[in-house]
């Protein structure tokens, strides 16, 4: 297994660089920001991923540690591949990717290339409580006037689609003591 090479960038194609380790030349993908940082000639460090499948097998390599385990969190989600779970880590640092996942951001998940409704919604239906998001953001998750965390009227809305936001705009108002279909009822109507 390899878990890290160190070498010489030595070429730079459309999907994926060229990694001299003591004159032997491996092909790694990497993300759209990690391209972009490495220039032809640097020295860097990269946390390998290896895919071996049948007829291939492809190196996948991220600039920083975090990278590397968010997308093996994405492989791990039923039908998303690597080149799924690269284009997911596309949409931004690794806290954001966290952030949308825990918020249930279907749409922006949706924005990655080869990721649908269906998938952005499996990504965050395994990830969500995996991902976890940053002690400031979950205080002010928890913290909201009227919103448990375990809200199932929030819930059902962010599966329909709704950011965690919008469905917590949408709940806002609604008297919480209804029962849950009620609260999302209202919730559609008012919105």
């Amino acid at each position: 297994m390899i878990a890290v090479l160190k070498g010489m960038v030595e070429e730079k194609f459309i999907d994926y660089i060229v990694l001299d380790v003591s004159g032997l030349g491996y092909g790694v993908k990497v993300t759209t920001s990690d391209y972009g940082s490495l220039k032809t000639g640097d020295i860097t460090k990269l946390y390998i991923y290896e895919h071996i499948k049948e007829d291939a097998h492809d190196l996948y390599g991220f600039k920083a540690l975090e990278s590397k385990t968010l997308f093996e969190q994405l492989l791990s989600v039923k039908n998303v591949g690597p080149k799924v779970a690269l284009a997911v880590l596309d949409l931004g640092t690794v806290a954001e990717v966290s952030r949308a996942i825990s918020g249930g951001e279907v749409k922006t998940l949706q924005t990655a290339k080869g990721v649908g409704k269906r998938a952005a919604e499996q990504i965050i239906v395994e990830l969500r409580d995996k991902v976890g998001v940053a002690s400031d953001d979950a205080e002010s998750i928890v913290g909201r006037s009227g919103i448990g965390a375990q809200d199932e009227a929030t819930q059902a809305l962010i599966t329909l689609g709704y950011a965690d936001a919008d469905a917590q705009r949408l709940l806002a108002k609604i008297d919480k003591d209804l029962p849950v279909e009620e609260r999302i009822k209202q919730a559609l109507k008012g919105k």
